[in-house]
C-alpha cells in the first residue's frame, strides 16, 4: 500500500454515521467504473479469504446490485444495493441491506454515500454511512473497519494491474 495515500475511518455513534476517505493511485474514471461495475466489484469487494459474486447488477437510479460474499467453505452472505441517486463518474448513494439468498431484506439497512474527486492523478473517494438504527451500527462494526480495509486494499491492487 502507498502510505502517502489518505486512509480515514471515523464512526459518530450519536449520529450513527461512519466516515470513510480512501486516496488511491488511479484516475477518476477508472476508480468510478471499480465501484460501478459488477466484473470489477467481484474482484475486490469482499475480503479475503472471501469473493464477491454479483448475482445481478442494474447501476441505475432505482437499479440493484444483488451479490454474496462467499467464504472458502461456501457459506453465502447475500446483500441488496439499491441506487437511489447517480452523478455520473462523481458520485451515488445506495441503500443497502442484508438479504437472504431470496432477496428477503433484513431492515433495517444502511444508506451509503459516495463523492469521487481526482487531483493531480489521485482519486480520492468519501463515504458516508448513515445506519438507520444504533443496534445495526455497533453490529456492522464489529468486524466492518477490518473486512472494509480489507477490500479497499484489494481495490488498491486491482487498479495497479489495471492502470
Amino acid at each position: 500500500m502507498n502510505n502517502d495515500l489518505l486512509f480515514d475511518f471515523n464512526v459518530d455513534k450519536t449520529a450513527k454515521m461512519v466516515y470513510i476517505t480512501r486516496e488511491f493511485n488511479a484516475g477518476q474514471s477508472l476508480v468510478w467504473d471499480a465501484f460501478t461495475k459488477a466484473d470489477l466489484l467481484d474482484q475486490w469487494g469482499a475480503p479475503a479469504p472471501m469473493r464477491a459474486k454479483t448475482k445481478y447488477m442494474d447501476f441505475k437510479v432505482g437499479g440493484r446490485r444483488f451479490y454474496a460474499m462467499i467464504s472458502p467453505d461456501g457459506q453465502e452472505r447475500w446483500a441488496v444495493q439499491e441506487y437511489t441517486s447517480i452523478t455520473p463518474k462523481t458520485n451515488f448513494k445506495m441503500y443497502n441491506a442484508f438479504s437472504d439468498k431470496d432477496e428477503n431484506r433484513e431492515l433495517p439497512g444502511s444508506e451509503w454515500d459516495y463523492n469521487f474527486s481526482e487531483q493531480n492523478g489521485i482519486t480520492k473517494v468519501d463515504i458516508t454511512i448513515y445506519n438507520e438504527s444504533f443496534e445495526r451500527l455497533e453490529k456492522l462494526l464489529e468486524g466492518f473497519k477490518i473486512g472494509f480495509t480489507m477490500t479497499l486494499k484489494n481495490l488498491e491492487e486491482l487498479l495497479a494491474t489495471l492502470s
